[in-house]
Order: C-alpha cells, then sequence, then structure tokens
C-alpha cells in the first residue's frame, strides 16, 4: 500500500520476510539462552518489552539498553506510521474516497486514531499475543492460498504445502492452549498446563492433518 510501484513489491516485501525471519531466529536463541524455559519466559513479567529489555540489558549493558529503546519504541513508531496510512489508504479504496483533499484524508484519519487510542488503553501483553497469533495465522492462510496458485499454475506446490502444514500445527496449538483463547476453559476447570498443553499439541496436530487432507481431496478433484 506504501510503495509507488507494484514492481517493487517483491523486492520489498521479500527482503521484510527474510530479514523478519533472521530477527526471530536471533530472539528465540536469546530466550532461549536466558531463560530456563518457555514457561519460564511467559512468567517473566512485564510484557514483551520489559523482556525485550531485560536481555539486552544483561548480555550488551548500556549499549544494549540503547537497542532495547530502538528497536521497542523508535522503530514501532515508524511501523505504526506505515499501519495507519496501509489502513487509511485500504479504507479509501473500499469506500471510493479520494485521497487528493486533506480532508477527506482527515475523514479517514480521525476514526483510525481513535480505534488506536482506544487500544492503548488495553492490556498491551494481551493485544501483543493477539497480535502474534493472528500474524501466524495470516501466514498460515497465506501459505494455504500460495499453495493452490502454484497448484493451478502448474508448478511444484510442496515449498509451501510444508510450511502451511506446520504453520496449521502452531497456530491450532496455541488457540488449545493460551489463557487468552481456549486455555482459559482449561484453567476454569482446574485442568494443570501439564495435562492440556500436551493435549493442546495433539489437536494442533489434527487440526494441520485436517488441512492437508482437505488440500489433497482439492487437488484430487482439480486434477480430474
Amino acid at each position: 500500500r506504501c510503495i509507488k510501484s507494484e514492481k517493487k513489491g517483491r523486492r520489498v516485501f521479500y527482503g521484510a520476510m527474510v530479514a523478519e525471519g533472521i530477527i526471530a531466529l536471533v530472539w528465540a536463541a536469546a530466550g532461549v539462552s536466558c531463560y530456563d524455559s518457555s514457561r519460564a519466559l511467559l512468567d517473566a513479567g512485564g510484557g514483551c518489552s520489559a523482556v525485550v529489555y531485560e536481555i539486552c540489558q544483561s548480555t550488551m549493558g548500556k549499549i544494549g539498553g540503547i537497542l532495547a529503546v530502538i528497536g521497542v519504541i523508535i522503530c514501532p513508531i515508524s511501523s505504526g506510521d506505515t499501519a495507519y496510512r496501509s489502513a487509511r489508504l485500504t479504507l479509501a479504496d473500499w469506500f471510493k474516497l479520494d485521497q487528493s483533499d486533506w480532508k477527506k484524508r482527515m475523514l479517514l484519519t480521525a476514526p483510525l486514531l481513535f480505534a488506536g487510542a482506544l487500544i492503548c488503553h488495553l492490556d498491551y501483553s494481551m493485544v501483543w499475543r493477539y497480535f502474534s497469533w493472528s500474524n501466524q495465522t495470516l501466514a498460515m492462510i497465506a501459505l494455504w492460498m500460495a499453495s493452490v496458485y502454484l497448484v493451478r499454475h502448474k508448478k511444484s506446490f510442496y515449498i509451501t504445502v510444508v510450511p502451511a502444514v506446520f504453520m496449521s500445527a502452531v497456530s491450532s496449538t496455541y488457540l488449545f492452549s493460551a489463557p487468552e483463547c481456549f486455555g482459559f476453559f482449561w484453567n476454569a476447570l482446574g485442568i494443570d498446563y501439564s495435562i492440556y498443553y500436551p493435549c493442546a499439541v495433539v489437536g494442533g496436530i489434527i487440526v494441520a492433518i485436517a488441512f492437508l487432507l482437505c488440500f489433497v481431496f482439492w487437488l484430487n478433484r482439480y486434477s480430474k
């Protein structure tokens, strides 16, 4: 939504995804090194920003603290600006509103800023977890869509089907186990985490297999 030509999309989005993947691996390694288990990481308290600050401070001292401020505060400001702009342009396309006039831009900007102000009063640790899950779920959906696209264009689709199955299992497992999702019901029933988490993993695997079977069924019908 924010580039002048769609021709630049491949370079921008591929580059962003590769960079994001590398950053994710770095933070995964840092989390494993600084905390004994995933449960210890979740119980660290203070939200993701506090964990980032603690890891940066313990590994790189004052320089790490500066990097934490840049990564947690300064960089998200530019991301937020891009997100608002993208949302405004998307709404403008939906409602056929010309954005050349600043008054029409403000007509969409004001409600978006108001919605953002309301979100700021919510528990950010909860919002972040919902965002993380929705982001992974969106990636899962995109991978399945890409698989269908590759099939219809008679290209190898395994490169997207394999990660799509994996992401289906991951997203479903989180949905079944997270306290803000179905995990709330497990806790309400007094079932221990050590019991319901393996059940959630099994459920995630079953969902991933079901998605794969649906894809195979569609593939057989399409091939005929």
